[in-house]
């Protein structure tokens, strides 16, 4: 038999057993919802940015660097352990000064209200991505977001291609007016109107002249004299009948009268009521300015012979393209109608003056026209190529940033690390006209940046004034609290 004293004994052995195992069990359990809850529970949810997960904070907002929303963190307790502490070694970190979200320029050395009436964000130690010798330094993703492109620094035969539009023009080296030293009437013209092509010598008109007929018969007088005197045995007489016949002579070759028509005179003895013009080249009759029987005086115009062999063409160029073009340099010209034939030709003269109102310079080519295709008025367009600058240092144009005052490139470093760089800057060319030339300030090879420079510039330059900021806190001039000189009128709101 089982005594009263042992079932006691037995009785208080199964107490205790019922009672570790309740307790047993809800230690699991309770390590389990610990597990499952988010973390942060026994010391506060934790909160953190989708875009930049090293940003965690004990309250709900905005992220400081993106102004995203952030959102609550769910992990384990090991990770909410871990997460803790990087919130902890975030805010033992030293806070260099505070900035508005929505613009990073607006920066202030305590905390408040930006002008949107947003609180200020801290920025801290190690944040800041200030580099040696100016270099900024922008987070990998951050800088594959902006879309960053890059450009290498490289030589290459330098020049420019120029297009342009033009007008054909005559050559004014072959342009003849036709007029008459004498006054008389139209007896006979040979041209019937303007526009048509003449050949060289060809007869233009007739023309009766009173003193031509006069001038004549002093010519065969003073040649019988000359021949009746030249036997006389006083000098002084024979050199008289010479002069005589010299005089008039050269009045006729004034007059234009080919020398073959004074022989002709001398032989036959008769006086030719009427005078030949000729024309003196050939080419189109451009203006026609007589008519049969018109009295025309001395000096007077009655043709423009226009010779089409070549043509002239304007073209105008801007002032900086001016210095790509030379005298002597070859032309090409296409027709708008007749696309894909190319005419080549040259330049001739570059025009020593701008134009006031167009503000560009006039250049004048030189083509030749044998087939008279070209015709006076047409528009054309130009292509010129400049110069060549033999092994030139260039970079991409879209990689310049430039203010009027200076000209900046951003030189890559390392991932991520930018040196915004000042450079002198030549002629703009190269192939499509999107490079330019360095004259100092890069070395070939380097990599610069050609997209999203602007970004990186005001990267720089707030990065400067925080520099600025900074070193006037550390000297002690601006007093604790109290914003920096670039900071005056920027007071956080209340």
């Amino acid at each position: 038999m089982i005594s009263k004293q042992h079932i006691r004994h037995f009785l208080a052995i199964g107490l205790l057993l019922l009672t570790g195992a309740v307790l047993i069990s809800g230690c699991g359990k309770k390590s389990q919802e610990t597990a499952e809850t988010p973390a942060g529970t026994a010391s506060g949810q934790l909160w953190t940015c989708g875009m930049h997960p090293e940003v965690i904070v004990d309250q709900p907002g905005n992220c400081p660097k993106c102004g995203m929303k952030l959102v609550p963190v769910k992990q384990t307790g090991g990770q909410a352990a871990e997460a803790s502490a990087a919130k902890s070694a975030q805010t033992d970190r030293k806070i260099l000064y505070w900035r508005a979200p929505m613009d990073p320029t607006e920066i202030y050395d305590r905390p408040g209200k930006s002008k949107m009436g947003m609180d200020l964000v801290p920025v801290y130690e190690g944040e800041e991505a200030a580099g040696a010798g100016g270099t900024i330094t922008i987070d990998p993703v951050t800088v594959q977001n902006m879309g960053v492109r890059y450009g290498k620094v490289t030589r290459m035969d330098f020049s420019r291609s120029i297009r342009t539009v033009g007008e054909i023009n005559f050559n004014e080296d072959k342009l003849y007016d036709i007029n008459t030293k004498i006054s008389g009437w139209i007896e006979n013209l040979y041209v019937n109107y303007a526009g048509e092509i003449v050949q060289k010598g060809r007869p233009l008109l007739e023309i009766y002249s009173p003193d031509l007929v006069t001038t004549q018969e002093e010519y065969l007088l003073a040649l019988k004299t000359q021949q009746l005197v030249s036997t006389s045995s006083f000098e002084s007489v024979r050199q008289g009948g010479e002069s005589l016949l010299a005089s008039t002579r050269k009045r006729l070759l004034y007059w234009d009268i080919p020398p073959a028509e004074i022989e002709r005179l001398e032989k036959t003895g008769e006086v030719r009521k009427t005078m030949q013009l000729r024309a003196p080249a050939g080419g189109m009759v451009v203006e026609r300015n007589v008519v049969d029987g018109a009295h025309v005086k001395s000096g007077e115009k009655l043709f423009r012979i226009a010779d089409l062999s070549s043509v002239w063409v304007h073209a105008s160029l801007y002032d900086y393209e001016v210095p790509w073009i030379q005298a002597g340099q070859p032309a090409e010209m296409e027709l708008s109608y007749e696309p894909g034939k190319t005419y080549r030709g040259k330049v001739a003269y570059i025009y020593p003056y701008l134009r006031e109102k167009a503000r560009d310079v006039h250049v004048r080519l030189e083509f030749n026209n044998p087939d008279l295709e070209l015709k006076p008025g047409m528009y054309v367009n130009v292509q010129l190529q400049g110069r060549i600058i033999p092994d030139a240092l260039v970079v991409p144009s879209e990689a310049v940033i430039r203010s009027g005052r200076r000209n900046l490139v951003f030189v890559t470093r390392e991932t991520g690390k930018f040196e915004p760089r000042e450079i002198q800057i030549g002629e703009e060319g190269g192939p499509g006209n999107r490079y330019l030339r360095v004259l100092s300030g890069l070395l070939e090879g380097e990599t610069v940046v050609t997209s999203a420079q602007f970004m990186l510039d005001s990267e720089s330059r707030l990065q400067e004034a925080i520099q600025k900021m900074l070193e006037e806190r550390n000297g002690g001039s601006p007093g604790a609290g109290q914003p920096s000189p670039q900071m005056q009128g920027m007071e956080p709101s209340q």
